[in-house]
């Protein structure tokens, strides 16, 4: 495969190694993002809805961010940039995100030396804005990693969430954002192939997949222009699903409410009047129906509390509480004034196995304390089909109880 130079247009010979890019601080979210694409693709009228209600956020989206802000500087610093500050973790567990951020920078990395091996002036773009809106009006987004060699353009985008696996495969943001990175290098390359990755070190999951040019561009053609053209005006159908999951009408969508209730009348049947089918089919949405009512709960709650909103047959009352010490330095105090011992009023235990490692280092723990170590079997669960983990054989799948 030839250099990336010579894959150009125009007649352009130099390649930039490394390219200045937009910082994570500084992103803005169109109302036709590319991270919400999965949702007004699915559900057009939803977006200029969510448009109108505040933007929500989390301990959780917050702890993503500082993630996010720690994956970038690590592939800086490795692509040369030494004179960026190390971002700051705050309340976050700081060994955590550092290990899992760990694992992004090593899959990154590694990424970037083996194209450059082939390749030695590919294009490397970090948290780089991604302008799609020839195609979605003002879409743009921010790609976490962008690499431009030979005729292949490859987008990477580091989540640290640990809720489900996202898959790289027919994913509209990951497609977003390579109509994006294309519309920056095509008129310079050759581009014939787009690759796209989605690393989620938390659950260990990194998921692949790659597309043409031509089929990119067919399905921005054919598929996300006239659907986005329903949602720029509010247009189109509602329809609900697991998209529905992180939308801002989520507790109050009739639309997923029909759909959660016609649902419940199989939930709530007995099972035995149900075929294997039919149970199949209920344990595929059951997640949803549970998170539809904890979202409605949710809303319903926090009326009550914050805007003192009346439910017919609720009421808002304090939570139970657990006593605690209100000064454990005085109630030890007082317990020695009073003849009891300190093994009676303490527990001396182990620091736990993160603080051991930590205390340590991931070397030494492993060889002075590995054979030490064992990890239980976790208790049996039953997951779709799709989770990574490896199925465990129960005495079902046996024609005969083995014997042990």
């Amino acid at each position: 495969m030839p250099p990336l130079c010579t894959a150009k247009k125009g007649g352009r010979t130099e390649g930039a190694s490394f390219a200045q890019s937009a910082k994570s601080t500084e992103r803005k979210h169109a109302v036709l993002s590319a991270s919400s694409a999965h949702r007004w693709l699915a559900c057009p009228p939803s977006a200029m809805l969510e448009k109108e209600l505040p933007d929500e956020t989390t301990v959780y989206a917050e702890e993503g961010s500082v993630a996010h802000e720690v994956a970038e500087y690590k592939v800086r610093w490795y692509l040369g940039e030494r004179d960026i500050p190390m971002p700051s973790t705050g309340n976050f567990n700081a060994e955590e995100i550092d290990r899992y951020t760990d694992s992004y920078a090593y899959y990154v990395t590694d990424k970037i030396e083996t194209i450059r091996k082939s390749c030695p002036d590919a294009v490397v773009l970090v948290e780089q804005r991604l302008d799609f809106s020839n195609y979605v009006e003002d879409g743009f987004g921010t790609g976490d990693l962008v690499i431009v060699a030979d005729d292949v353009i490859q987008v990477i985008d580091f989540k640290y969430g640990k809720g489900v696996a996202v898959s790289a495969e027919h994913n509209p943001q990951m497609m977003l954002y390579a109509l994006g990175a294309l519309n920056l290098y095509d008129y310079l390359y050759d581009i014939k192939m787009v690759k796209m990755a989605i690393v989620q070190p938390r659950l260990d999951s990194i998921s692949e997949w790659e597309m043409s040019v031509d089929e990119l561009l067919s399905w921005a053609e054919n598929t996300l222009k006239p659907i986005t053209q329903l949602a720029a005006k509010g247009e189109g159908e509602f329809k609900a699903g697991s998209h529905c999951r992180f939308c801002k009408l989520r507790a109050t969508c009739r639309k997923r409410a029909e759909f959660m209730l016609e649902t419940a009348k199989h939930e709530f049947k007995e099972p035995a009047e149900l075929t294997d089918e039919e149970i199949a089919g209920v344990l595929t949405i059951a997640a949803d129906l549970s998170k539809w009512a904890e979202d409605v709960f949710a809303y319903a709650q926090a009326k009550a509390i914050n805007e003192g909103k009346h439910w017919r047959g609720f009421k808002v009352v304090e939570g139970r509480s657990k006593r605690q010490y209100a000064d454990e330095g005085k109630i030890a105090e007082v317990c020695r004034d009073n003849g009891y011992t300190l093994s009676q009023i303490y527990k001396n235990t182990l620091i736990g196995i993160t603080d051991m490692e930590k205390l340590m280092g991931k070397k030494q723990f492993r060889e002075l304390l590995g054979e030490y170590i064992i990890k239980p079997k976790g208790k049996l669960t039953l997951v779709p089909e799709s989770d990574k983990r490896e199925e465990v054989h129960t005495l079902g799948d046996f024609d005969e109880i083995p014997q042990f």
